[in-house]
């Protein structure tokens, strides 16, 4: 491990377990085959959480292994430096930690491209057998994705051990996060999926993986194939997100209550639609977790179900007007912070929690570009 936290820590918010990797991107754009140099940054579903909460004032904490190398120097440091506890990151002398190259184009796009090298990474040998459970479990929330499942069939048996019914586990916070080109039968890796998210408590998912994983179209036909989480996040794009929240008939259900440790069980749904803002988009990465930062930041201080989706646009929004993986989040008032932080903050409400105060009109009327979450800078409307 890489040393172990202040005896004094306080206590862990979010756990977030999974691979990060170092990123290389372009120096200009198009193809990866015709630039010239690369620029190098970090990337990773799960610690792009950690880190987008930590810079938010929550207490995060990250999970993984890298190699004994160089490039895992650069993660553990460039992670911790977010405010991350990293003392849970295994270093392994036997196997590398992954790298990969892309370009700054949209996923969707015909012109997006990713380099992978990551086999046989020092993440994928992540199992039950080296990663503690007791490792894992410290936080309120402990928060994971289906890449992780996707690396190996070890990482597939952690996944699998961590998402299993089990009492006195945090809520466990679950990015579907298909990617088809990580699994060897892209089919089965979406039945696996599934079945894994059927076992977290909040549940993320855009609705485009969620056609091409178990081929459902629309936000309540999600829901209809996957009515066990007691939250469940199906995110539009552009369009906005869509939440199903389990209000259960039994004391301990789910919902935003920290406590709960199983999926919603028997319950009505209460159905949350709220729009995204409209965003000048420098580079359409890293908004997927993001925004699961945003609405888990909102889970964490209790706050009703449209605040916690608002939150989570928000968070998108400062990814998506950043070049790299992660965006600067929108502070917030420096009494939700954690000891030490709110030194760093202005003592006023900021943009987070001002913007998502406002009425349906006024927040029909966002509209964000690049700098928008410094404390000085105007928020646009039309």
């Amino acid at each position: 491990m890489t040393g172990a936290p202040p005896v004094d820590a306080p206590p862990v918010d979010v756990v977030c377990l999974g691979e990060s990797m170092v990123t290389f991107l372009p120096s200009r754009p198009g193809r990866l085959a015709d630039a010239p140099s690369f620029a190098r940054t970090i990337g990773g579903a799960e610690s792009n959480v950690a880190c987008a909460l930590a810079a938010a004032g929550h207490r995060a904490k990250w999970v993984s292994r890298v190699g004994a190398d160089g490039f895992g120097d650069h993660l553990v440091e460039a992670i911790g430096a977010y405010g991350v506890d990293v003392s849970a990151v295994g270093r392994d002398p036997e196997r590398p930690t992954g790298i990969y190259f892309r370009t700054a184009t949209d996923r969707a796009t015909a012109g997006h491209e990713v380099a992978y090298y990551r086999a046989g990474s020092a993440a994928s040998a992540m199992s039950p057998t080296t990663v503690p459970y007791d490792s894992v479990v410290d936080g309120r929330v402990l928060h994971l994705s289906g890449i992780t499942a996707a690396l190996s069939d070890d990482c597939l048996a952690l996944t699998r051990s961590l998402t299993a019914p089990r009492a006195g586990r945090p809520l466990v916070s679950f990015d579907v996060n298909f990617r088809a080109g990580l699994w060897r039968d892209a089919a089965a890796g979406g039945r696996v999926l599934l079945e894994l998210a059927r076992g977290a408590t909040v549940v993320f998912v855009g609705e485009d993986e969620a056609e091409e994983a178990w081929g459902v179209c629309g936000a309540a036909a999600v829901r209809a194939a996957l009515p066990e989480p007691g939250v469940l996040v199906v995110k539009r794009g552009a369009a906005g997100a869509v939440v199903f929240e389990r209000r259960a008939t039994h004391p301990g259900g789910a919902g935003s209550d920290l406590r709960a440790n199983h999926p919603g069980g028997a319950g009505t749904d209460t159905v949350t639609t709220v729009p995204a803002p409209r965003v000048d988009v420098v580079a359409a990465v890293g908004a997927g977790d993001a925004f699961a930062a945003g609405f888990l930041s909102g889970t964490l201080r209790g706050l009703p179900v449209r605040d916690r989706i608002r939150h989570g646009h928000l968070m998108a929004a400062a990814a998506l007007t950043e070049p790299g993986d992660l965006g600067v989040p929108p502070a917030r008032h420096p009494a939700t912070t954690p000891h030490g932080a709110a030194s760093r903050r202005s003592s006023w409400i900021a943009h987070a929690d001002r913007l998502v105060a406002l009425d349906d009109e006024g927040w029909g009327r966002l509209h964000l570009g690049p700098g928008w979450t410094g404390e000085d800078q105007e928020v646009r409307t039309p």
